[in-house]
């Protein structure tokens, strides 16, 4: 039932996105297709899950036990970034069709700060490896729900009559600011 909990704080309650303002780039950047939507959320759930295991394995096992636990964000950083470069590596070598799948959405997500964010959370809540995997599949699927309901508003939009003054960017943050104050509304829940 933890766990349960812990993936529906995740999702609504205290969204990576509408919530902490975190993966703030690919929302408003990434959002203008359900298709690309999807792409992104596919290839942010599998990193964010890989870079949270590994980082907290790293986290408790190394820096840790070696008082070093200071160099904690720039190891985060360099583990996420490597962790991206062998996905890609790998991915290219074993599934060139997912590769192409992915395309230009895996070297993004080296720089989204929603990964980052979470495996420090991760870290900060004490979870256990379980928890902090259970963590991060709920962030990247409250991550998921985010994009793809974002990209979905965003592509009716384009087929609305919008002022000349409001349409792309404006047009979206406001969205984006109406579906934070919803997700608002989850604050209870849990």
């Amino acid at each position: 039932m933890e766990y349960v909990l812990i993936i529906i704080a995740a999702v609504f309650v205290s969204n990576i996105v509408l919530n902490q303002f975190l993966g703030i780039c690919p929302f408003i950047g990434v959002s203008n297709k359900v298709e690309t939507a999807l792409g992104m959320t596919g290839a942010v759930t599998f990193v964010m899950v890989i870079a949270t295991l590994v980082t907290y394995i790293i986290y408790q096992y190394v820096l840790v036990p070696l008082d070093l636990t200071y160099l904690r964000t720039i190891t985060f950083i360099l583990v996420i970034a490597s962790l991206v470069q062998l996905v890609e590596i790998i991915l290219k070598k074993i599934s060139p069709p997912l590769y192409q799948a992915l395309g230009i959405f895996l070297p993004l997500i080296t720089t989204n700060c929603a990964v980052l964010g979470v495996a420090v959370l991760a870290v900060q809540q004490d979870f256990t490896l379980l928890g902090s995997t259970v963590f991060a599949i709920g962030n990247a699927l409250g991550f998921g729900l985010a994009l793809i309901t974002f990209s979905g508003i965003r592509e009716q939009l384009d087929m609305m009559n919008v002022p000349k003054g409001m349409k792309g960017v404006p047009i979206a943050f406001i969205v984006a600011g109406l579906m934070a104050m919803a997700f608002m509304g989850f604050a209870g829940l849990v």
